[in-house]
């Protein structure tokens, strides 16, 4: 259930960023889940893979890099979902950025209070 909830959040941020952000946009509510969807398993299963292979440009720029990385599942999201559109990896950066600062303000509602 809880999972649900964090992917219903994850696309009401990424509808939030496209209303905010001029070069991102999402046709429609449903194509803002399928969205939220695609970038977690692109981060479950892609990410991984590009980290290890990027592993030295990384620790040279001490983890810089892998804001880079965050870029690429943006627009490998961009590339295998119609509907959503961002136009270049500046916007990407930016808006993976805003992404997972929206989303760890919307998560923090989520947590459960244990006293």
């Amino acid at each position: 259930m809880k999972f649900i909830l964090r992917m219903l959040l994850s696309a009401v941020a990424v509808v939030i960023l496209s209303y905010i952000l001029p070069n991102v946009s999402v046709d429609s509510y449903l194509t803002a889940v399928i969205v939220a969807v695609a970038l977690s398993l692109l981060n479950l299963i892609v990410k991984p893979i590009l980290v290890i292979l990027t592993l030295p440009v990384t620790i040279i720029t001490l983890g810089l890099f892998l804001l880079v990385i965050n870029a690429v599942i943006i627009l490998l999201a961009d590339y295998f979902i119609n509907g959503f559109q961002v136009n270049g990896i500046l916007w990407a950066l930016i808006f993976s950025l805003l992404l997972s600062l929206l989303q760890s303000i919307l998560y923090s509602l989520l947590k459960e209070d244990k006293k």
